[in-house]
Parts: C-alpha cells; sequence; structure tokens
C-alpha cells in the first residue's frame, strides 16, 4: 500500500468533504473496456469512468476521462481540478508524481469527487 503524507491525506478529505456538499453522487458501473483518455465537453462524468475537468466544477466541462485499468501520463495540468471517480467495486483514480504510476501519492475514491492541485502530478492510475 502506498504511502501518503498527513498533509495530502487532510486535504483530499477535506476537499471531498466540501465537494460532496455541493455534488451529487451518481452510482456507477464498474470499468469497462473503452477509450481512455478521451476528452469530452459534457459536464457529469459519465458512469464507469474516472474523470478529470477543466476545473473545480462540473460546468467547466471534462478534460479527460478513462473507464479501462491502467497507468496515464498526464501533462499541462496547473492549479486545481476536479476529480470524479465514477466508478464501483473498489476502484481508484490513484495519482503519482511519477510518469509510470509506480509510488501513487493518493487516491480518489469513488463517490467522493475531490478538487486537486495538480501541478506535481505526471500520472495517474486506474485500478481496482
Amino acid at each position: 500500500m502506498p504511502r501518503v503524507s498527513l498533509r495530502h491525506r487532510l486535504a483530499a478529505t477535506t476537499a471531498a468533504a466540501v465537494m460532496t456538499l455541493g455534488a451529487a453522487v451518481v452510482s456507477a458501473a464498474p470499468a469497462q473496456a473503452g477509450t481512455p483518455g478521451t476528452t469530452g465537453a459534457t459536464t457529469s462524468c459519465p458512469s464507469g469512468y474516472a474523470c478529470i475537468y477543466r476545473g473545480t466544477t462540473e460546468a467547466s466541462g471534462i478534460r479527460d476521462k478513462w473507464n479501462r485499468r491502467g497507468v496515464y501520463k498526464i501533462s499541462n495540468y496547473t492549479q486545481r481540478h476536479l476529480v470524479v471517480n465514477n466508478q464501483t467495486g473498489g476502484w481508484k483514480i490513484w495519482f503519482s508524481r511519477n510518469s509510470n504510476g509506480s509510488w501513487p501519492d493518493f487516491a480518489v475514491y469513488a463517490g467522493h469527487p475531490a478538487v486537486v492541485d495538480m501541478l506535481p502530478f505526471n500520472s495517474v492510475s486506474i485500478e481496482p
């Protein structure tokens, strides 16, 4: 299990609590085959996907979304972005400073959207 700093845990918990107050949680299906990293203009993260938005709200639109297991490099993210994990079955979206997904810093769990400072991260990993 990756080691997570207290600062990251507190930040993720606080962000999740704030976002939960203002966001409706939609039930999702487990990850399935699909197109990873597709960009869309929709405002709601589809069922079965993990999504990163262009800004800190759903109204900013989805920048990237994934619905299959794997490590995905992310780049040109600055500032804070809304992350929504709309999957079930214990699937998580892990954030890592390494480009290969190793040594992830923290995860966003299904049903707990979070606003994340994306600047230090270079990859995400979608895993059960």
